[in-house]
Formats: C-alpha cells, structure tokens, sequence
C-alpha cells in the first residue's frame, strides 16, 4: 500500500466538516463510526476526487491516497483502489473505520475473535459502512472484473502511524 501527497480538498469541504462535528459529538467508537457512517452517505464522493492516473490503480497491489488528514489528528480520508483480484490480508483496525464505496464492487469477508467467518457482503458504488474495535477483523477483496474504489475515514491519523491494521492474521 503506498500513500501519495495530500490532495486539494475543496470537494471534499462538506464532508471534511461533517466528519468534524461527528467526531466533536464525543461518542464511544461505534457511536462514532456510525455518525461518521451517516456523514459520508451523505457527502460520498465520486471518483474524480482522485487524478486519472491515481484510479488506475497499481498492477502490484492495492494502492493507498491520502485525501485528507485533520491538523489534530482525530481522522483521516484515504481512498483505496483495487484492481481485480486485490485483496487484504485478514486483519483488524486500531479505531474506528468508516468506508463507503464510489466505483466497482468490494466483497467483505467477515470474522470473529476465532477467526471463524461470520459473515460476506458484496458492497457496491454508493454503498457505506462502519464499524469499531472490538469486532472489526475483516478482509476486502476485489472479486470483480472492474477497478474497485473507496473511501475510507480512520479515527487517527493513518499517515503518521502508517497503517489502519492492528494486527493481521493468517
């Protein structure tokens, strides 16, 4: 995964401000995911927030571009592009996340503390989740024959510790 420069975030002002006044309203982590979740249903970008070349994606890997990170570090915006049979290693997160899908198909794999699948979902352009530790281990796979796009809001921020992921398991 690669992080890019910062990119301008005039398109992105309504939401930066509505992710602000959900992460002010001081809830626990799942009360936060969810009105984050509400925020970015409601302000979902499309994928001209990232350049041309950006939405291609990289043949290697999923690929990784800061959007926006608050100067207080309470969150940040990063939109992940997968091409086609890119997927995640199953893992968990160190906050609260937030993600909502703005081109192509990502099939989630859902687990519990055993690792044990609990649960799929095939999660569409316009499509929006949220969740919180504990009960985040999850993987994201692109099953699709089309380049998937996300967006994702983390609790902190990701730039600067340099990963979403807590652990990862095999």
């Amino acid at each position: 995964m690669t992080t890019q420069e910062l990119l301008p975030v005039s398109e992105l002002t309504e939401l930066i401000d509505g992710v602000r006044t959900a992460v002010a309203a001081r809830a626990d982590w799942s009360g936060t995911a969810q009105l984050v979740a509400d925020q970015l249903r409601r302000h979902l970008p499309t994928p001209a927030v990232l350049t041309p070349k950006q939405r291609l994606g990289s043949p290697d890997r999923y690929t990784s571009h800061t959007l926006y990170v608050e100067p207080d570090s309470s969150f940040s915006i990063i939109a992940l592009v997968w091409r086609p049979g890119q997927f995640t290693r199953i893992h968990d997160h160190v906050t609260w996340c937030v993600f909502g899908v703005i081109q192509g198909t990502e099939h989630e794999e859902l687990y519990d503390a055993d690792l044990n699948l609990v649960g799929r979902s095939d999660n569409h352009t316009g499509d929006v989740s949220g969740f919180a530790p504990p009960g985040d281990i999850h993987r994201v796979h692109n099953t699709g024959d089309t380049t998937a796009i996300s967006i994702h809001i983390y609790g902190t921020d990701v730039t600067r510790i340099g990963t979403s992921a807590r652990r990862f398991y095999n």
